[in-house]
């Protein structure tokens, strides 16, 4: 099969959105969703529907989660919703600045990030953020004695915030479009706003559900961490349980280039196939060290083979 064959050298998909971003797509996804709420609460659809609740209302995460753990889902639908239109308690908080803020600081900071982790690492890593920051207010609700709701994608804007920082902490950035700041100094800002903030009960930020995220954006960038696993645990499973079985591997038979033997398909072949697809999905930089090894003894094979 030549390389043309294999579908990591086949031209993408020329489908709806399929050349948008991962930022795009979940700037997207917010604003529609805020939109949608908005129609939805007004008079005209309540009266024809009888509404009694809004999307915030079914979507957002409660600090009751504990008690309902088969709500679980809260933990990242609320990352897709902002300040609007409510049918319950405490009612109406429409707002569009929330949203405008937060879809403003990832389009700025998010597409740097993604040209370092690639589109659907990108995607798991915002994904993430946004359920490790609500498990982090949730807990926090529950030693503060608190109650409510939490709706916002600041959670995830922090994570993507810090990972910014994290790969060009001398970045210049400006304050309000106005200060001119270097990256490192606008995470110290945020830290102790969020910080200070955290102890206020009075306030309707969640700070806690911001420093979980930015500390997990942090670990994220620090570590090279890389989230394919969360998606690619199941199939992966499955082939090693449905490929494991006893054999023979002869060292010459271990990869077959152009001009050699082995077998019709070889475990380090399927392997380097695996691998090259995986660059393609999110880019080199997913790669992990044992991975990387592969492709080194790949290369030494072939040209070990040819010399």
């Amino acid at each position: 099969m030549g390389f043309q064959d294999r579908g990591y050298y086949r031209s993408p998909s020329t489908g709806f959105a399929a050349e948008w971003s991962a930022v795009n797509i979940i700037i997207a996804v917010n604003a529609a969703i805020w939109l949608a709420n908005f129609i939805l609460t007004g008079d005209l659809f309540r009266e024809l529907f009888s509404l009694k609740v809004s999307l915030n209302d079914l979507l957002s995460l409660t600090s009751d989660l504990p008690e309902r753990p088969w709500n679980a889902w809260q933990l990242l639908t609320y990352g897709f919703l902002h300040d609007g239109p409510s049918l319950q308690p405490p009612g109406n908080t429409y707002s569009i600045l929330h949203i405008v803020f937060n879809m403003l600081t990832l389009w700025f900071f998010g597409r740097p990030v993604e040209a370092i982790t690639g589109k659907a690492e990108f995607l798991r890593f915002y994904c993430t953020a946004i359920v490790v920051a609500g498990l982090a207010w949730v807990v926090g609700e529950q030693f503060t004695g608190g109650g409510g709701r939490l709706v916002g994608a600041s959670g995830g804007v922090m994570a993507v915030l810090a990972a910014f920082i994290w790969y060009y902490p001398r970045e210049t950035v400006l304050i309000y479009g106005i200060l001119p700041v270097p990256a490192w100094a606008l995470g110290v800002l945020y830290l102790f706003s969020d910080l200070q903030g955290a102890g206020d009960r009075a306030s309707n930020v969640a700070h806690v559900a911001h420093l979980a995220g930015a500390g997990f954006g942090i670990l994220y960038a620090w570590r090279r961490w890389n989230l394919m696993a969360l998606t690619d645990f199941p199939s992966r499973l499955w082939e090693r349980f449905r490929t494991r079985r006893l054999r023979i591997v002869r060292p010459e038979d271990e990869f077959s280039g152009p001009g050699g033997g082995g077998t019709a398909n070889p475990p380090l072949e399927r392997e380097v196939d695996q691998i090259l697809e995986k660059i393609s999905r999110s880019g080199e930089a997913s790669l992990t060290p044992a991975e990387r090894d592969t492709l080194a003894r790949a290369s030494r094979r072939l040209k070990d083979r040819r010399s």
